[in-house]
């Protein structure tokens, strides 16, 4: 966490302690939304899914994510406010798109750090980023292999794919087609998704033959008992488990998903899955 500051509540005046929380970002480095103390903050009086979160740049790598807004309750009168937060600056001549990612570039949140862009297009194994999709959510290229596609690799061996499109997302219902998208280009068939709506605040299931996954669309990272859930649901079905999270994850879950072998994936809101562990790397590098 970073410096308690002052948050005066505009209702009774009460100042309030918040510390801005810590995020990782896809190249393994810390960001902190950056505050504006010098605008007053603003009562929520209706929350919205877009008014929930902030762009934020990482000054180690340039990306931009977005994140949960900074808010604070006044423990006094019981008023939510959102904290102003500084707007990136501009990008550089230099940065690349918005959430683009240069080719051959292996990202991984969390981490621990930049490893840098190879040399050349991405290796077999490795998620193409920010490039256009085709049918059933994979892209235009080389003819994928792997389950539902004739002979596919052997256990353990690299999974060539056409590049995965990310689509943006704006509702819960966008993070759970998305990463119901994800999951086919990984190799799994016949995906099913919940009928009805999804609730913004309450994870989803997704199902398919060999896979049980969580989307949890909320703005509070996943903790421990989430990623437990996640893996009985799993070991019952005799299926492999895995999660997407939009807002990261708690080190308690990341280390309990590390002991069970849960792959962990985090979604910005370009729609873009990220693998957070070792299980998520391999998951993507060798498929089901």
């Amino acid at each position: 966490m970073a410096e308690a500051v002052p948050v005066r509540c505009p209702a009774c005046q009460r100042e309030n302690g918040y510390a801005a929380p810590v995020y990782p970002c896809a190249c393994g480095n810390p960001i902190t939304p950056p505050l504006d103390l010098a605008a007053p903050p603003l009562p929520l009086t209706h929350r919205t899914w877009t008014d929930s979160w902030v762009t934020v740049r990482c000054t180690a790598c340039g990306r931009e994510s977005e994140w949960p807004h900074p808010e604070v309750g006044c423990a006094s009168c019981g008023t939510v406010v959102l904290i102003p937060v500084h707007a990136p600056e501009p990008p550089r001549a230099a940065a690349g798109p918005r959430g683009a990612v240069g080719a051959g570039e292996d990202v991984r949140p969390g981490g621990g750090g930049c490893r840098g862009p190879g040399p050349g297009p991405a290796a077999p194994g490795q998620a193409g980023l920010g490039q256009g999709p085709g049918q059933g959510g994979l892209g235009h290229g080389p003819e994928p292999t792997g389950p539902g596609h004739g002979p596919g690799p052997g256990p353990g061996t690299p999974v060539s794919r056409p590049p995965f499109r990310p689509v943006t997302i704006r509702t819960a219902r966008d993070a759970v087609a998305t990463a119901a998208l994800y999951l086919r280009w990984l190799g799994f068939q016949d995906v099913r998704q919940p009928d009805g709506p999804p609730i913004p605040s309450a994870a989803v299931d997704l199902r398919a033959p060999g896979v049980v996954a969580q989307v949890d669309p909320s703005t509070a990272p996943a903790g421990l008992r989430a990623v437990e859930c996640v893996w009985l649901n799993g070991l019952t079905a005799s299926a492999t488990s895995v999660y997407f999270s939009l807002a990261g994850y708690t080190s308690d879950a990341r280390a309990r998903a590390d002991d069970l072998g849960i792959p962990l994936f985090v979604m910005d809101l370009t729609g873009m899955p990220q693998p957070v562990n070792d299980p998520a790397d391999a998951l993507v590098g060798t498929g089901p």
